[in-house]
């Protein structure tokens, strides 16, 4: 098979492109209004861009409600979405309006930041505070924007559970991650934890 995406016939009853690039990890981002309201969303367009300093990106279609609330405050947190609250993180992903507390939505616990005015998931087994860097709207081929918005923050501050440590190290086998897969499917990434020793030089 092969196509342009300019035209974009696959033949196949979905499009595959999100389904390629994957396993995608899941930015449970939580973030607070200038209302004072208190918004939770999964973004699996998310990712971190860059360890130092510690940048980390989710990304919109559309200014929602996330995006709105840390492009407006300037903060937000990303909450890990492991195998056992995987329920929550659906119920959250809800469209309800704004206003709306997902956490209250998916029976989770609101826990405000140490660092940043914006709600982490208290059950998850890490989080992620974070203090917003760029606001931008990528561009295409032929110069213009879509409806994309991609909100860059800067960690700072970090939550792990003890739980989850061992041998001084995360155990992704108990931490057991969430990621989409594309379109319905998501993978448990705890499940097939395996180690690759990188190769040395020369």
């Amino acid at each position: 098979m092969f196509y342009t995406t300019d035209e974009n016939h696959h033949g196949l009853s979905h499009d595959p492109f999100k389904a390629i690039v994957a396993p995608r990890p899941i930015g449970w981002i939580g973030t607070k209004g200038r209302d004072g309201s208190l918004n939770l969303s999964p973004y699996s367009f998310f990712n971190i861009v860059s360890d130092r300093p510690k940048i980390v990106m989710f990304s919109s279609s559309g200014r929602k409600h996330s995006a709105q609330n840390a492009e407006e405050t300037g903060v937000f947190t990303a909450s890990l979405v492991s195998r056992f609250i995987v329920g929550p993180m659906n119920a959250s992903s809800a469209p309800v309006a704004y206003g709306v507390n997902e956490f209250e939505l998916a029976g989770l616990t609101a826990k405000m930041g140490k660092e940043v005015d914006a709600p982490f998931v208290e059950e998850a087994h890490a989080a992620l505070e974070c203090r917003v860097t760029q606001v931008i709207q990528p561009i295409g081929l032929d110069g213009t924007t879509g409806e994309q918005v991609m909100v860059f923050g800067q960690v700072v501050a970090i939550h792990i559970s003890e739980s989850i440590i061992r041998n001084g190290r995360i155990d992704m086998g108990l931490a057991r991650p969430v990621a989409r897969m594309g379109y319905m499917d998501y993978a448990d990434g705890g499940t097939d934890v395996f180690q690759i020793e990188r190769p040395a030089a020369g």
